[in-house]
């Protein structure tokens, strides 16, 4: 169904946000203990799972007004 795979997609998304907001993640970026590069790659996944998630939300409404 549309709308499950638009809650696992919406799950991720929360817990690749908490990973970029975390404490850890943000000292080891500042103290370049890993690659900048890894903040903005972060950045992308959750641009494109966000543009990823936007395209189901267009099916998940089609189909709910087809329902009605």
């Amino acid at each position: 169904e549309p709308i499950e795979i638009l809650k696992q997609f919406n799950s991720c998304y929360l817990k690749i946000q908490a990973i970029a907001q975390n404490e850890t993640w943000l000292l080891l970026i500042a103290e370049k203990k890993i690659d900048p590069e890894a903040a903005t790659h972060l950045g992308d996944v959750l641009h494109y799972l966000g543009e990823v998630m936007g395209c189901v939300e267009e099916i998940v409404e089609v189909k709910t007004i087809q329902n009605c």
